[in-house]
């Protein structure tokens, strides 16, 4: 996000110290409150009250107006200033929701400190600088503040402003929307196997091109890669390519699957998208470039319905009303060295799938902690602490600490979770049932599995 240079700086500390005349003088009309949990509290303090039922006809038409003023920036104080004064003085944390949408979508400063100072005031916090989009997210998000009746409708409004191809995305269904935000790219919305297509997107990839491992010479030993078996099959995903791609739709003996990598939940996961039921085609993934609390958001290009990537459910459209939910396939993370020592007989995709680019995104750009905001994380394991997660054939979801789980099993211990089971794996770690059946593992950073799985044990317990 970009700022421009040469606002007069009298001229926003004078629109700044306005608006927090405004709302620090008004009263709360707060009737109820969210309910977070006790870390969260500890974490941010205590929410504020929440009222409750529809917005007020000046509310909706403030929030109306300042719409209008976020598609032409070039006059802003003078269009959106009554509008936020008529938010701040409702003093409904509600709407708080909103202007953190606008402020992912404004490119000046003036509006930017506006927006920020705004929310920030209706939710009852002061930053030592005024633009902190991230910590009031967190805040929103762990406090749990609701969302007011007509919000979707407003988001879509500001986000179809920007890419319209959003248009079939934000719609209604199973999945908080409040908790979506802009990733920073757009939409992938090429027709399937059209991939070779330069795209303003993170470019997905069909039918990849494979070799062998003797072909492989780019690759080196302690180079990281996902790899993957169906049925005797083996097929190495090198991370570099995951990076640039993150989502790679391919067949592996005979059966249709896609494997969707977050580079920001460090989770590289694998569907099948066969066995569909009858009157379903076959979904064909992409990336939406908005991302649901740190996690990338997928959708099918055919039907546009929209997926939870974390757990391979439908949750708007065609797809969401037919109930599907995808079956995962296990996922090692090891290094390529190990793998092909492991399973000579792999193929990996070639190098000019990484189109010229090598990121190692993280040890450079998540290296310090986290980028994007997702509010309250269970405290039980540091946020980027490495995990495999599985769920039991009881429906219990369990993660194992990888490091751990791979000192306990090189030293000969039983690493079990009642019927999950690891095992050594090709330099990695797997899981499966005490039958064998594979369970369908992958491994994640702890905030990721722990929030998208709340109530997860923990091994060791």
């Amino acid at each position: 996000m970009s700022t421009t240079s040469g606002t007069p700086r009298n001229a926003l500390i004078g629109f700044v110290i306005l608006l927090f005349s405004l709302v620090y003088c008004s009263g709360s009309i707060g009737q109820t409150a969210a309910n977070p949990t006790p870390h969260a509290i500890s974490q941010f303090g205590q929410p504020p009250a929440s009222p409750s039922g529809p917005l007020s006809p000046d509310q909706n038409e403030a929030l109306t107006a300042l719409i209008a003023a976020s598609f032409d920036q070039s006059n802003w104080e003078k269009r959106a200033s009554e509008a936020l004064r008529t938010i701040s003085q409702s003093r409904d944390p509600r709407l708080a929701w909103l202007i953190r949408d606008m402020m992912k979508f404004t490119w000046r400063r003036v509006p930017n400190d506006a927006l920020a100072s705004v929310a920030a005031s209706l939710l009852n916090i002061e930053f030592q600088t005024i633009y902190r989009p991230h910590e009031i997210t967190d805040r929103m998000i762990a406090w749990d503040i609701p969302a007011y009746p007509g919000y979707l409708q407003h988001k879509r409004a500001i986000f179809t402003n920007y890419v319209p191809g959003w248009d079939r995305i934000l719609v209604s269904g199973d999945i908080d929307w409040r908790l979506v935000s802009w990733g920073g790219v757009n939409i992938d919305d090429r027709p399937y196997d059209m991939t070779d297509d330069l795209c303003s997107c993170i470019p997905a990839v069909d039918n990849p091109e494979v070799s062998s491992p003797a072909a492989a010479t780019w690759l080196k030993d302690d180079d990281i890669v996902f790899g993957i078996e169906v049925n005797d099959e083996f097929r190495a995903y090198p991370r570099r390519i995951m990076e640039v791609r993150e989502m790679v739709n391919d067949t592996l003996w005979g059966r249709d699957i896609t494997i969707p990598y977050c580079t920001l939940c460090g989770a590289a996961q694998a569907y099948f998208t066969d066995g569909m039921p009858e009157g379903v085609r076959r979904p064909v993934l992409r990336t939406t470039g908005l991302l649901l609390r740190s996690n990338k958001v997928m959708f099918d290009v055919n039907t546009y319905s929209v997926f939870d990537t974390f757990l391979g459910k439908a949750v708007t459209g065609p797809l969401a009303k037919a109930g599907l939910r995808l079956k995962q396939a296990t996922v090692i993370t090891t290094s390529w060295g190990a793998w092909k020592a492991e399973h000579p007989e792999t193929t990996v995709l070639v190098e000019a799938l990484a189109l010229g680019r090598d990121y190692d995104l993280r040890n450079t750009r998540d290296a310090n902690g986290l980028i994007f905001p997702i509010g309250d994380v269970d405290p039980r394991l540091p946020v980027h602490e490495d995990v495999i997660g599985v769920v039991t054939a009881q429906g219990q979801p369990v993660a194992f600490q990888r490091a751990k789980a791979i000192a306990a099993l090189e030293a000969g211990a039983d690493v079990t979770f009642r019927d999950a089971c690891l095992s050594l794996e090709a330099g990695g770690v797997k899981a499966v049932g005490l039958d064998g059946t594979d369970l369908g593992s992958h491994q994640a950073f702890w905030f990721a599995w722990s929030q998208f799985h709340a109530g997860t044990a923990l091994w060791p317990e």
